[in-house]
């Protein structure tokens, strides 16, 4: 899967992954990460999620991180930020207030480019990525954080001979496989939301489970 599967996504118009509504696992069980206040967090392939918005709510300076140019000044313009534009390559940044968005790859980032990160949130980054892009996924994202450092983790269960990704399935067993070398796995909620997804339904699913996971760098 390569950065222009997302490019041509995004210029279709095809980003059904993004809500206008905050994720309500995020809402519920963020307290629970016991982030420091005012910690930065780090939100891999953000989009142009107002979960930003929402942990900016909360006192968080927040990174995020996408590919897509799109997304990054659909969030600016769509959320009348007055954002500032700077070049750091391989990266742009737009700066507004406690908002960061990087523009650029994920797997080109380095703990150079996100110093001090106190927190994880995935949404949308895990479940987007095919199985053989997971693994280094995990990887890169133990080498940007320091230990102890918490991460709230939402995926997708279902069977995946009935539907194509991306959203992509990942069970829980893959879940530990991926992080339990680096990362204490705990998962801490299991919701199945089929019936609040008729598109997911009509797709062929006969369940679709979103489930929660606290993630802590040994």
């Amino acid at each position: 899967m390569t950065p222009e599967f997302w490019h041509q996504r995004w210029q279709r118009g095809e980003i059904g992954w993004h809500s206008d509504e905050i994720n309500r696992h995020l809402a519920e069980h963020w307290p629970r990460l016991g982030a420091a206040p005012g910690s930065r967090v780090l939100v891999p392939l953000c989009g142009k999620s107002l979960d930003l918005l929402w942990l900016a709510a909360q006192g968080h300076r927040v990174l995020g991180v996408e590919i897509s140019p799109l997304a990054v000044e659909d969030f600016v313009a769509e959320n009348r930020l007055d954002a500032v534009r700077l070049e750091d390559p391989p990266f742009r940044r737009a700066v507004a207030d406690e908002i960061e968005l990087l523009l650029g790859d994920f797997f080109d980032l380095t703990p150079v480019h996100v110093p001090g990160i106190g927190a994880v949130y995935d949404r949308a980054s895990l479940i987007a990525l095919p199985p053989d892009m997971r693994p280094r996924y995990a990887r890169r994202l133990a080498e940007l954080v320091s230990p102890e450092c918490p991460s709230l983790l939402i995926t997708l269960d279902y069977e995946q001979s009935q539907m194509n990704g991306p959203p992509f399935a990942v069970a829980e067993g893959e879940v530990r496989d991926l992080f339990g070398s680096a990362f204490d796995v705990e998962p801490i909620a299991a919701v199945d939301v089929l019936a609040e997804q008729p598109r997911f339904r009509e797709r062929g699913l006969d369940r679709l489970i979103e489930q929660v996971y606290r993630l802590r760098r040994r």
